[in-house]
């Protein structure tokens, strides 16, 4: 396996990097303050957000995640992964070059399994950041970690499927942008258990959509992206909203997870890689016990501890990106699984760490050290919970005996 960098990706890479250091970083407080100045009513899109955009793209690092569409970089998993890293240091930045969750897989399935006017009405826009989208599959009333307990209902009637149900935690429902949704639910409770489940896009404004509520995360509200518990009451869609056909709703979510959670791994290996460096810079710069922090041992074995995993977590993503470009997802599912684990669990480790070196400051909304926590915590639940994904491990590995 060759991780070197192609020339391609260096240039890209260093035009990231200098974007990031003159218009991410500095505007970060930029949008704490905008978002601030909302008040009340946070369901709003920062200004500085739209602006960067507008840079990002003038600068031609735009949907620079699409490997197989000519409206993206043409990237290969491995290739784009020193890109997301980068982007995975400041939490809007993904957005600011139109590489955010959910609507990378959103823009995925469309491409691949969107017919002509789903293309026009969402894809398009989608790829020129003028709105955005939401991946309804979760619900309150099952244990969604298993896929087939979902029980939102896709019934056609004539021309239309007419869609019930309750989802929550649905990513993005919040932001005023966000248009169209992809919904999972089964057309087929008696068919084979595999074969039940469809995906079906539903415009956001189709009556019978009601947002119950929205779900903070340890307390922070992510708005304006936000996670939403949504009911679904006689939702009635045309036939030609359901994608791929009936029956096919595990066969897209496969193929749109394995990148997605290549993706948020890669993120999180450049959130990890911030908070050693924040963590880094203040214990070189604080004073206890007559010493600089940094010089007590206990801090020199934590800072190695962080470096050490934050590399073989690195290692470990680019292997199963390269993987997953050479022999495929299905093939890469034990590599795509374990980084799954180990990544978020590694930058959580860091983030305390870093936490516990900014003592009481760490806690506080001061330094973003416990908004970074709350997001990379819930990665060890989406996308599929730790628990799942140690069950593929396993399972894989036992069966190499017998």
């Amino acid at each position: 396996m060759d991780f070197s960098h192609s020339d391609k990706v260096k240039e890209l890479l260093a035009r990231v990097t200098t974007f990031m250091d003159e218009h991410v970083y500095p505007n970060e407080k930029t949008y704490a303050d905008q978002m601030i100045a909302f008040g009340a009513n946070r369901w709003q899109v920062p200004q500085i957000i739209e602006d960067l955009k507008v840079k990002a793209r003038e600068a031609g690092l735009w949907n620079l995640f699409l490997p197989e569409s000519d409206r993206g970089a043409g990237l290969t998993n491995l290739e784009y992964s020193a890109l997301c890293e980068v982007m995975g240091r400041s939490g809007f930045a993904s957005e600011v070059f139109n590489c955010a969750a959910p609507d990378t897989g959103n823009m995925e399935v469309l491409e691949r399994y969107g017919n002509e006017r789903h293309k026009r009405e969402y894809l398009e826009p989608l790829l020129d950041g003028k709105i955005r989208s939401a991946f309804l599959m979760t619900e309150p009333d099952v244990a969604s970690s298993d896929a087939t307990n979902i029980e939102t209902s896709i019934v056609r009637e004539g021309n239309e499927y007419v869609i019930n149900g309750r989802k929550w935690w649905s990513s993005g429902v919040g932001d005023p942008r966000c248009k169209i949704a992809i919904v999972m639910g089964k057309t087929d409770p008696e068919a084979e258990t595999y074969r039940q489940q469809s995906q079906i896009l539903m415009p956001m404004d189709t009556p019978g959509i009601e947002i119950i509520r929205m779900l903070p995360v340890f307390g922070f509200d992510d708005a304006p992206h936000g996670h939403a518990e949504v009911q679904m009451t006689n939702v009635r869609v045309p036939v030609e909203n359901l994608l791929l056909g009936e029956g096919r709703g595990f066969e897209i979510a496969q193929g749109r997870l394995g990148p997605g959670r290549i993706h948020h791994c890669m993120r999180t290996i450049g959130t990890a890689e911030r908070a050693l460096e924040m963590m880094c810079k203040r214990l070189l710069t604080r004073t206890a016990f007559g010493k600089k922090i940094a010089d007590h041992s206990v801090w020199e074995q934590r800072v190695a501890e962080a470096r050490i995993d934050i590399e073989m977590a690195r290692l470990l993503t680019l292997k199963a990106a390269y993987m997953m470009d050479t022999v495929g997802n299905k093939v890469a599912r034990a590599e795509i699984a374990m980084i799954k684990v180990a990544a978020p669990r590694i930058a959580l480790k860091i983030i305390d760490d870093a936490i516990q070196a900014f003592g009481g400051a760490g806690v506080t909304t001061d330094f973003g050290l416990a908004k970074m926590y709350a997001g990379i915590r819930t990665l060890r639940i989406a996308d599929g919970p730790d628990e799942v994904h140690n069950r593929t491990i396993a399972r894989l590995e036992f069966r190499k005996y017998l």
